[in-house]
Formats: structure tokens, sequence, C-alpha cells
């Protein structure tokens, strides 16, 4: 499947990615706040797409001039979060390559998500997280219409070996046809 929004594409990753995937998500100013390593190779950033990005809805955000990777966004099914409270309810995870902050993609790609979980999917509210330290992505959060829910202690991050505070925002469907 793919979105589309005025200036991205929001597509499958392909293992082609890779080197587009490593170039961004090797840099330690980007994985580490969102609670996963820096990748260590493009072999590493391929296998991460198999594994980890080979998931259902999970999209390759990508400039329509090139359609090359520049980051990444997902829905989170309520499997695999400890936020989402009924089966149709999804947490929305997100990043983006630093060349490429401040630009508005990130936020002009979570209302994409929105839609097409409100819209496509039938989906009746939206999650999304931010560990302490994380001023960007909570404020992609607030211009997305997210509203703070509560804050979790002590939650374990596996991926990077420590333990941080996180902070949940919540978007019902009915709030979102408002933003």
């Amino acid at each position: 499947m793919m979105l589309e929004t005025e200036r991205l594409l929001l597509r499958s990753w392909k293992e082609s990615d890779a080197e587009d995937l490593y170039r961004y998500a090797s840099d330690p100013k980007v994985g580490p706040i969102a609670g996963w390593p820096v990748h260590s190779s493009v072999e590493n950033s391929r296998e991460i797409i198999r594994d980890v990005f080979s998931a259902e809805e999970t999209y390759a955000v990508c400039l329509k001039e090139d359609r090359r990777a520049i980051g990444s966004i997902g829905l989170i099914p309520p499997q695999q979060t400890q936020v989402a409270t009924s089966s149709t309810e999804r947490e929305i995870g997100f990043w983006i390559g630093i060349p490429f902050w401040g630009h508005g993609y990130i936020p002009e790609a979570v209302r994409e998500i929105q839609r097409h979980a409100f819209e496509d999917l039938g989906c009746t509210a939206l999650w999304c997280g931010y560990y302490d330290g994380n001023e960007k992505s909570k404020r992609v959060q607030e211009k997305c219409g997210f509203i703070f829910h509560h804050t979790e202690e002590g939650v374990d991050c596996p991926l990077v070996g420590d333990v941080r505070t996180e902070h949940f925002t919540y978007l019902a469907r009915e709030k979102w046809s408002l933003v």
C-alpha cells in the first residue's frame, strides 16, 4: 500500500532502502532518543527492514521528488503496545533523518497516517508517546492534535538497555475531525 500527501509518499520498505536507512539511522541523535540503537552497518539496516519494517502498516517516509526513504512511520497494533486498550486503537511511531528536521515532513506524515487509521481502518483512537527529553516528538504530537494522557516512570527500554520516563498522548476519532 502507498499513501500520499502533498510532498510525501508513504510506502512499504524495500531491502534496497538499506543504504538510505543506514545514512539516517546511524546518527546517534536519531534512534537512541526514540528508544532504539544506532544502526551499525548497511547490513544491520537491511536486517531491520526485513525483521521490523516489514510489519503491516509500517511505511518508509519518502519525498515525492525522489522516492528515497528519509524516515519511517507506522501504526502499531494493540497486541504490540502497552497503551492501546481496545482492538480498534493503534499507536503511531515515527522518526525522520536529521537533514529533514524542521521542514514539517513528519507532521504531514502523521496527519496522513491519522486519516488512514480513522477513515480506512476504522480506528476509534490513536496513541503516541515520547521519552523524557524528546521535545521534537512531543511537538509533532501537539501539532497533530494529540492530547497528553499520562506519564509512566521506570519504563524498560530493552533495545537500548535502560529505563526511562515515557509520556503518552491520545487522540479520539471524534476529536480528530476537529483538528
